[in-house]
């Protein structure tokens, strides 16, 4: 993601803006990496949108990838937070979505959260004074112009307004159902097999 991925510029806004949305991905609907996932919509612009799978932790910690971008992380219990697979588009990208969203280079601000792709929040991590939440993605969810407006339409997601409390504070495994939950949806009434022992 670059700095200048989104303006605002009048008429940018889709009829419908995910910004700020959870996207909960409809079982048959939404294949491969994605299926099953959870996405907060950062931003969701005519141009496409960019979205992070909140839901998906992989075996990489916080403190390994701090070795290998020479950072020293000394904070114990962060070293074991998982980085999470935030979606199948430059998975060699880090990104991060925390709160409060400080004052970081590359940041966009999404109300009470930010979404930083540059080094000094994990920097200011690793000094013991950087944000008091955060999730830490490696790639994104992206979708081109209309793509996501199409998916919507297909009824391959279902949307809900994010709560940052399911991303910081529900564990990842709960977070699917947590966001059904947002809509009054028990996950069983979804499940693509149901009623098969």
């Amino acid at each position: 993601m670059t700095d200048d991925s989104h303006s605002d510029v009048p008429g940018d806004s889709p009829s419908v803006d995910f910004s700020n949305q959870f996207l909960m991905a409809m079982p048959n609907m939404v294949e491969g990496s994605l299926a099953g996932s959870v996405i907060y919509v950062c931003e969701h612009t005519t141009k496409g949108a960019l979205g992070l799978v909140i839901n998906r932790p992989t075996d990489l910690t916080l403190g390994t990838l701090f070795e290998r971008i020479e950072l020293t992380l000394e904070i114990g219990p962060v070293k074991e937070t998982p980085v999470f697979f935030g979606g199948p588009v430059q998975t060699d990208r880090g990104f991060v979505l925390h709160m409060p969203p400080g004052d970081y280079n590359s940041s966009i601000k999404l109300g009470g959260l930010a979404l930083t792709t540059s080094r000094d929040v994990l920097q200011a991590v690793a000094d013991g004074n950087g944000p008091e939440q955060m999730l830490v993605t490696l790639g994104y969810a992206g979708w081109g112009a209309g793509q996501l407006e199409s998916e919507m339409a297909r009824n391959a997601w279902l949307s809900v307004s994010a709560d940052p409390h399911i991303i910081f504070d529900v564990p990842p495994e709960e977070r699917y159902p947590a966001a059904l939950k947002l809509l009054g949806i028990d996950p069983v009434m979804l499940a693509g097999d149901a009623g098969h022992a």
